[in-house]
């Protein structure tokens, strides 16, 4: 068992570590784990977001385009460099307040590139 959560911190941590770079302010917390039968979940929280206007969608291509992602279809974004897709950043799940954009409860992949070794960023 600890062998998996020794695993498991390592996978959390390379994924954190991209999350918090391209969503700082919405960033997953982990509070822990929860099994149930034969299934394992991560239980997490996230920060809250109240908005002060609607969110530009051709802003938010912009945003992930300067970032490297290409945007495959309606509004979901591939990475090929860092092997993450990202998908429904649609303006339910980007918020704005502030000219910021906010993203929250998008859903992401990850391909077998993400795991390949980055020298950008930190060894685990």
């Amino acid at each position: 068992m600890m062998q998996l959560i020794t695993v498991l911190g390592k996978i959390i941590s390379k994924i954190y570590y991209y999350i918090i770079i391209f969503f700082p302010d919405t960033a997953y917390k982990l509070l822990g784990f929860f099994q149930e039968e034969n299934s394992l979940f991560a239980v997490v929280e996230q920060a809250y977001v109240t908005i002060d206007m609607n969110t530009d969608l051709e802003k938010v291509k912009a945003f992930m385009e300067s970032n490297g992602f290409i945007n495959t279809r309606n509004h979901d974004y591939f990475n090929p460099t860092l092997g993450i897709i990202l998908e429904n950043l649609h303006d339910e799940n980007v918020l704005t307040r502030n000219k910021i954009h906010y993203i929250i409860v998008t859903v992401f992949y990850l391909t077998e590139d993400f795991w390949a070794k980055d020298p950008n960023q930190p060894n685990y």
